[in-house]
């Protein structure tokens, strides 16, 4: 069963807008490109979508660099292109969707005994993605980036809603890729089973426009 959710991580993806480490120089090119650094400028308008990178998992952990948590092998991002200026710049992006395959995913969290669903909540989000490589994620004016986390217990399903004021991401063009590190969340609501705080790490790739790799330029 595929569900909105997380990221978002991661979101997601979460999920999302691009960056590059060591962005491409591309004088009159746009910050988006499809064909290779400074190749044709992706089109506003245009959706963007990347899976996990093959052999890495979304993980939801209880602590930064910790093994706690919730960990998902399948996830995709979807983000419309809604402005892509010329280089150096920054381009935005409407990140539409962000989906984990609850069926993929797993918790070492004592007492609990499968993940029922990860959904990531108030979507849309706005993705930048500046020349300089800095992608940030960011919610509507008065909302949050959040994301709801269904664990099925001893005791039940419980509810673990959790939220963050944004999150930040890096992407390469080596690999065409987008990735998040530890980015913290906090539960704003749930079970005592519900771990307090939540670090979404993820990476996807390749990020494509209608099947051609998208760089950053």
């Amino acid at each position: 069963m595929r569900i909105r959710s997380l990221l978002a991580l991661a979101g997601t993806a979460t999920a999302l807008a691009l960056t590059a480490a060591g962005p491409a120089s591309a004088a009159g090119g746009a910050v988006l490109t499809t064909g290779g650094p400074g190749g044709t400028a992706v089109a506003v308008g245009d959706t963007l979508s990347a899976p996990l990178a093959t052999g890495t998992s979304a993980t939801f952990y209880s602590s930064a660099a910790g093994t706690s948590g919730v960990t998902c092998t399948s996830s995709q991002f979807t983000a419309t292109v809604t402005s892509n200026p010329a280089a150096p710049g920054t381009a935005t992006e409407s990140v539409v969707a962000h989906t984990f395959d609850s069926s993929s995913c797993t918790s070492n969290v004592l007492g609990v005994l499968g993940v029922t669903g990860i959904r990531v909540d108030n979507l849309p989000y706005t993705a930048t993605v500046a020349s300089d490589g800095t992608l940030t994620v960011s919610p509507s004016s008065g909302s949050t980036v959040q994301t709801t986390v269904k664990l099925r217990t001893l005791l039940g399903t419980i509810t673990c809603v959790y939220q963050a004021a944004g999150l930040a991401g890096k992407a390469d063009n080596s690999d065409n890729s987008i990735s998040f590190t530890d980015q913290h969340f906090t539960k704003s609501s749930g079970s005592s089973l519900c771990f307090a705080n939540g670090y979404f790490t993820a990476k996807y790739a390749p990020v494509t426009d209608t099947g051609a790799a998208v760089y950053v330029n």
